[in-house]
């Protein structure tokens, strides 16, 4: 598109009126291989410990997750000075491998490099993506209705709130 163009001038306009404090993330990260080995109780609890153990070392409070076999849903919002996201999540999963290998008496690789990260612009998406987490261990016949699914919870109660 032409920079001159007036149109062009008043999508940069709108740019600067999207901008929100205090961000929340939806991330989704998977096992290497998509193998199945999160649910379970060993890797749920190495799951919730590390990220409690997170927001005392890298700033991040993790809100509502679901665990399912083979990937994580969860919500997280960075505190004042937080370590960036990619820090994070990248400790998250070396210290959540660590951990289950130890208590599984394994020593493999648990997740794929990368991770999906959405940004949460207003409440109605915080509700639209939670429901489709919860739901998701029903759609994939794990269980009957989604508060009967073990691996799941939450550990703050996260606000979203509208972008500016």
């Amino acid at each position: 598109m032409n920079r001159t163009n007036p149109k062009y001038r008043e999508h940069l306009r709108r740019l600067d009126r999207v901008w929100v404090r205090e961000p929340v993330y939806f991330v989704t990260t998977c096992t290497r291989g998509r193998v199945r080995i999160l649910d379970n109780p060993s890797a749920y609890a190495s799951c919730v410990e590390v990220w409690e153990k997170g927001q005392e070392l890298h700033g991040w409070q993790v809100g509502r997750y679901v665990v399912m076999p083979d990937h994580v849903h969860f919500f997280c919002a960075p505190e004042p000075g937080a370590k960036d996201l990619k820090v994070f999540v990248g400790k998250w999963k070396e210290w959540t491998a660590k951990f289950l290998n130890r208590r599984l008496g394994a020593s493999v690789p648990l997740w794929q490099e990368e991770f999906f990260d959405h940004l949460l612009r207003s409440h109605e998406s915080y509700a639209q993506k939670w429901d489709y987490v919860q739901q998701n261990p029903v759609r994939a016949g794990l269980a009957a209705g989604c508060d009967d699914w073990p691996y799941q919870g939450c550990l703050n109660d996260l606000r979203v709130e509208e972008a500016l």
